[in-house]
């Protein structure tokens, strides 16, 4: 039995049929049309919106709400199958779904709470908007202002490599109330892409991301109403750092997912391609190569399963989650290459998602702190056992 099929079983019947829906979505709606969305660098909104109709927006939002009422394992799960075709539009989908629980879990407001419906059906797309072309890793250094007056806040500032940015209708936009406050100033609003002031900036040309709709927007002295603050001053840094375990996590799932089709298309490639009249999967270096990268695969599903564990358990998961997230970026980008060597010059054909996978593998060596973060994070965890 495999790692996989060892951490299904233990899920149990409900979330091994939920799974089950998100392979077949993921062969129907995604993989034949995933090479048109990268070379057309087109957001697949109505796939989005598909996706949305068949509860894949709502997987940890409660019954009771309209959602599935899942584990993270069963959300963790499926960013792993769905990345196997499309690591972009899966993103996309992460994005929009953690927007949406958001605001389902976080917002007393009425006005807020009357998106949820919109946000269900895929009628507007979700993103969150914390990153800004001068600060990434370093979120509290955050630029956008946030000033007060009479019935809510005027936003002025420019963010950017935001997931959704090219398609959002609602944002989930952290900006700073108070510099002198640092940290403790930065607050989160809901803003509707509609609203005077917002100016949306053209999506950004990333190779291997581009159905995700990267870009960017500037608020310019923009108009938020108190009853949209999500987070208000004190709470909105805590909220953003609250996500980043279960972000890491997510991102190592799905290295697992582009790991795990590379080395698919690269055996079945190998094997029906002859040589020296011989299958070239007989030649022992390629062999191995592949073996190399099977083991790599199961080691990184084994840290990712173990920290989805954790935080199901609401056990601390801040040193499996950083390792899970090392691991995969350091062996997935490899792997994937070796899968392409292993194919020759073919791999890197757009018949194959090999090439769609390399570039997708070095977006996520970045995504929710960069392999140099996850050293200095785990390096932290590791002095701490001294004391």
């Amino acid at each position: 039995m495999t790692a996989t099929e060892e951490f299904d079983a233990e899920l149990g019947p409900e979330v091994c049929d939920f799974i089950d829906r998100c392979r077949l979505f993921g062969q129907i709606e995604i993989a034949p049309y995933a090479k048109d969305w990268e070379y057309s660098r087109r957001p697949p909104v109505e796939v989005l919106q598909r996706a949305c109709a068949a509860g894949f927006s709502s997987v940890e939002l409660p019954k009771a709400q309209g959602g599935l009422g899942m584990p993270f394992s069963a959300k963790m799960r499926m960013a792993e199958e769905m990345s196997k075709h499309d690591l972009a539009f899966m993103f996309a989908l992460m994005q929009h779904h953690n927007v949406t629980v958001r605001i389902a879990e976080s917002a007393p407001t009425i006005t807020v709470q009357a998106l949820l419906p919109r946000l269900l059906r895929g009628e507007v797309i979700g993103c969150t908007a914390m990153t800004e072309p001068s600060s990434g890793s370093d979120f509290s250094a955050i630029s956008m202002r946030a000033s007060r007056v009479e019935g809510g806040w005027r936003l002025t500032g420019e963010k950017g490599w935001i997931a959704n940015a090219a398609v959002a209708g609602i944002i989930l936009t952290y900006a700073q109330t108070d510099p002198a406050q640092g940290n403790r100033g930065i607050a989160c609003f809901v803003v509707s892409a509609d609203s005077p002031g917002f100016k949306r900036h053209a999506a950004y040309e990333l190779h291997g991301g581009h159905a995700t709709g990267v870009g960017g927007f500037t608020l310019e002295n923009c108009f938020v109403s108190d009853d949209r603050v999500i987070y208000p001053p004190g709470e909105g840094f805590k909220s953003a750092m609250s996500g980043v375990n279960r972000a890491r996590v997510h991102v190592s799932a799905m290295n697992a997912g582009l790991l795990d089709s590379s080395l698919s298309t690269a055996l079945k490639y190998c094997n029906d391609r002859r040589a020296f009249n011989a299958s070239i999967l007989d030649f022992q270096g390629l062999r191995w190569s592949l073996v190399d990268v099977a083991t790599d695969l199961e080691a990184l599903r084994l840290l990712t399963y173990r920290g989805a564990r954790l935080i199901d358990s609401a056990q601390d998961a801040q040193e499996a989650a950083a390792m899970a997230k090392k691991f995969g970026s350091d062996r997935t980008l490899p792997g994937v290459a070796a899968c392409i060597q292993a194919m020759g010059a073919n791999g890197l054909r757009a018949d194959y998602p090999l090439a769609r996978h390399l570039a997708a593998a070095k977006l996520l060596t970045y995504t929710d702190g960069s392999t140099e973060m996850m050293n200095e994070r785990i390096g932290h965890l590791l002095r701490k056992r001294l004391y």
